[in-house]
């Protein structure tokens, strides 16, 4: 907990890397700064996250329409490909929802509030969702799914319809254990000093959850909406080898639910990353005496 001159900040050798508990301290000084930003400095943020990782979402449905590898390399590319979108969060300091569910440690260390932790993500998911969903009109505008003769445009339409057979149960799961490689990007990415330190931290943990198949909200908010677009293209559809009964679940009604669990899903994993590194770094144990 920080005294009257404010929040800790690690100190020391800018060479040598930080310590865990360094890191979770400055894992808590951040959720300080995120929680202080005006509506409007946090909505652009927000947006420009939406935008980054929306970006990232749109080079893996390219890497998966170009690349004739197997599945499991196909996937690794496809996490890197992914990780440019939080690489560019990253660097540029803008507001990712699934991020900032890391916040949580400011909260356990009594930094911040929870109306300043739920004012945060309530604006943050929103403005997330608006970035991504500028992307989905930019690209289906750029006619992008028309590439090599719609296979870009059935990649990302199958990519879509896949979700719609997972159950719920699965696609919760699949939330949590995205966002627990997510923290743990933006964890290892807080500890490095370089872009090098941060590129590599950020790309091993998403390549690894995107290799998995695992569900993020944000990158959802991205997929799912473009896949419903294309479903009203009948040379896409084609392409993909899906009917139009097959695309009737890709809907709104759907997707609404969809996205709930897989940001429910998402919050459990970050919460539990920081429960578990701020009770071994950060918790006050009371002396006795």
């Amino acid at each position: 907990m920080s005294g009257p001159s404010g929040p800790r900040v690690p100190t020391g050798n800018p060479v040598v890397p930080l310590t865990p508990s360094d890191i979770a301290t400055q894992v808590s000084h951040l959720a300080i700064r995120r929680a202080a930003l005006s509506f409007g400095s946090m909505s652009v943020l927000a947006a420009m996250a939406g935008v980054f990782v929306a970006l990232g979402a749109m080079l893996t449905n390219t890497i998966a329409a170009s690349s004739n590898l197997g599945l499991g390399p196909t996937r690794l590319l496809m996490g890197i490909g992914l990780s440019t979108g939080l690489f560019l969060v990253v660097i540029t300091g803008a507001e990712l929802f699934t991020g900032n569910n890391l916040m949580v440690i400011g909260l356990l260390d009594h930094q911040i509030t929870v109306r300043q932790l739920i004012r945060n993500w309530i604006s943050v998911y929103l403005g997330n969702f608006i970035g991504a969903l500028a992307v989905v009109l930019v690209v289906f505008s750029s006619r992008w799914w028309e590439i090599a003769d719609y296979s870009f445009g059935a990649a990302a339409l199958t990519n879509a319809h896949a979700k719609i057979d997972l159950g719920l149960g699965t696609v919760f799961a699949r939330g949590i254990l995205a966002n627990v490689f997510v923290c743990l990007a933006l964890w290892l990415a807080t500890a490095g000093r370089s872009l090098i330190d941060k590129l590599v931290a950020v790309v091993l943990p998403i390549s690894a959850f995107v290799a998995g198949g695992f569900e993020h909200s944000v990158a959802d908010m991205y997929f799912v909406p473009f896949g419903m677009l294309l479903s009203g293209q009948s040379e896409v559809a084609a392409a993909a080898g899906l009917s139009s009964a097959q695309l009737d679940g890709l809907n709104g009604a759907w997707f609404a639910g969809f996205l709930a669990i897989v940001s429910l899903g998402n919050v459990v994993g970050g919460v539990a990353v920081s429960l578990a590194n701020w009770f071994v770094h950060l918790r006050r144990i009371p002396t006795v005496g």
